[in-house]
């Protein structure tokens, strides 16, 4: 890896610090790391995007989530050499030569379930096309043999095996399970000689990695304020962050990419799928309530200041577990009597199923009509129906045969979009927690030797944070009734049966109002769905933020498909969109 601060030209001469990968760069040096996935299946062409749009150190790809995990198991199940990201290698037959070209190393979690199979893969591919690269991987995620009838468990390892990777000259470097933010602390624990227990410097690292992890949504992509400053978002360039040796970093993008980079955009990735201000990991805990972000011009976001602590003294296990079968249909409700209609089909299906039933039945009548519509689309309500059982045959045939026999013999204008089928398996995800010494977290080299990865000498059981003090209240005025979104950004997504939603304001007067309207009680009444469930309120005052988790509400994970948005990505939105009494100064 260069440490000329990316200024290095393709084909020019690498510095000592490349030649020797355990010379330290000076205080100077900066490593340049991209991103170019932030989930499997994301933008094929990214890669070579981000190779050609400008100078890169590393180039990380994230392939992994816990659906993700499930889908691999299930392929493995069909072929035991299976169970990597083939996306990842497709990519790399277009773009491994010009990554070599560049001298840019690339990591990336790829491997999933088998990183000695993907690592194989790729050497294979190295060899066809001629170019030789050094291919090493990481090995000690998997955790099945724990977990007996489970499809796959995989902790979540840290970056430190990356770095022996790196250390020992590889060019590439697959993972399995690893910590998002591990593919950007490795890289730069290597590069800058840092040692375990530097929390300070990993705890940067791992801030600026959580805001890379996934790709376009740090640059303009499902961003709450899209619609502003007439930014082009039709093709979001993926991010990089410049690390700098004392973990500090500035977010940006490659010159004339799509898309913008601005504290709004890092702040609102910075919440994402976090809670407290205690951001645990494998190799640090991060206090996100240390975290400084000021724009540093165009494009440009520095994140400073962040404090780190020791990890935690284990590691999270991510169990997915084959559920059961699901089914689901969806009934067309058109016109007048609505509610009626509804009615009637859940009557009749209930009377057809009552023979075997299964074990889970859900029913949610989702009311997309409008009165006098000039459309027949717009006069329609949907009613849906999701049967779930261990047994398929009564999610399948039981349900395929009442629901179509229906056809003839129920409320007028009878349709479905599409008609049950089989019913497919679907994932129950959990977490479980096993101590970091009990993993052997190994770095495997190109050339086949290993490299044991100690655990940390130093840990500390998480504890609460002291709440902060809030802001002191708005002045009192004037009020008006107005959405949410029109003074605070959100974004919301899911942890196992979790969801997460994170609020910010982009003023200090704004701040004020949110910190002291927008309690946990007040978060329940303006999403009548968490009311039943314990919802827990996090401040952090110097993103100007509240993080919401809602414990429970996707029930099973994101593979259970519990509800309409199953991984809560729209949460947040929803909130945004709810009115309450605003300040008219802010509006």
């Amino acid at each position: 890896m260069s440490g000329d601060g990316g200024t290095r030209q393709p084909g020019a001469p690498r510095t000592p610090t490349e030649t020797h990968p355990h010379a330290v760069p000076g205080p100077d040096s900066v490593l340049r790391i991209g991103n170019a996935s932030g989930f499997y299946g994301d933008r094929f062409d990214a890669m070579r995007e981000m190779l050609t749009g400008g100078e890169l150190d590393v180039l990380t790809g994230d392939y992994l989530a816990e659906l993700t995990m499930l889908i691999l198991g299930r392929d493995r199940l069909k072929d035991p050499a299976a169970g990597y990201a083939r996306t990842f290698l497709r990519q790399l037959e277009e773009c491994l030569g010009l990554a070599h070209e560049r001298g840019v190393k690339i990591v990336a979690n790829a491997g999933g379930l088998n990183p000695a199979g993907l690592a194989d893969a790729v050497r294979q591919l190295a060899g066809r096309l001629g170019v030789p690269v050094r291919v090493a991987h990481v090995e000690g995620d998997d955790r099945a043999a724990h977990h007996p009838g489970c499809l796959a468990a995989h902790a979540y390892l840290g970056g430190h095996g990356i770095a022996a990777c790196l250390r020992a000259g590889a060019d590439v470097v697959v993972t399995g399970r690893v910590t998002d933010a591990a593919l950007v602390t490795g890289p730069a624990a290597a590069h800058f000689g840092w040692q375990p227990g530097e929390h300070d410097r990993f705890a940067g690292a791992v801030v600026a990695g959580h805001v890379l992890e996934c790709g376009a949504q740090a640059t303009g992509g499902n961003y709450a304020f899209f619609r502003e400053g007439g930014r082009d978002l039709r093709h979001p360039g993926f991010p990089l962050a410049e690390i700098h040796a004392d973990g500090s970093s500035v977010i940006t993008k490659h010159p004339g990419t799509g898309g913008f980079v601005d504290v709004g955009t890092v702040t609102a990735q910075l919440l994402y799928e976090t809670a407290g201000a205690r951001y645990a990991g494998p190799d640090v805990t991060a206090r996100l309530d240390t975290v400084r972000l000021s724009q540093d011009g165009p494009d440009r976001v520095r994140i400073e200041g962040v404090r780190g602590e020791a990890p935690p003294p284990t590691l999270k296990v991510g169990v997915n577990r084959l559920g059961g079968f699901r089914n689901e249909v969806v009934f067309v409700l058109t016109g007048l009597d609505v509610e009626a209609k509804a009615a009637l089909v859940r009557e009749q299906l209930s009377d057809a199923l009552a023979k075997s039933p299964p074990a889970e039945v859900r029913w949610e009548l989702v009311r997309t009509d409008r009165a006098d519509a000039d459309t027949e689309e717009t006069a329609s309500a949907l009613l849906r129906l999701v049967v779930r059982d261990p047994d398929q045959r009564l999610v399948g045939r039981t349900l395929s045969g009442a629901a179509v026999e229906l056809a003839l013999a129920s409320y007028p204008g009878f349709h479905v979009l599409a008609p049950p089928g089989k019913g497919s398996p679907y994932g129950v995800f959990e977490a479980a927690y096993v101590p970091q010494d009990a993993v052997e977290h190994v770095a495997v080299l190109d050339d086949g030797r290993r490299v044991p990865v100690p655990a940390p000498a130093e840990t500390a059981v998480l504890s609460p944070v002291a709440e902060p003090e809030l802001p002191e209240p708005s002045p009192a005025g004037p009020v008006r009734r107005a959405p949410l979104g029109l003074v605070a950004g959100a974004r919301s997504g899911d942890k196992g049966g979790d969801a997460n939603v994170g609020v910010w304001a982009r003023s200090e007067e704004a701040w004020r109002w949110l910190a002291h309207e927008l309690t946990a009680e007040r978060f329940q009444e303006l999403l009548p769905e968490t009311r039943p469930l314990t919802v827990v309120r996090h401040v952090l005052p110097n993103l100007r933020a509240l993080n919401f988790v809602v414990e429970g509400l996707l029930g099973a994970g994101v593979a259970a498909q519990a509800r309409f948005d199953p991984q809560a990505k729209a949460l947040g939105e929803w909130l945004r969109s709810r009115r309450l009494d605003i300040p008219e100064a802010l509006l």
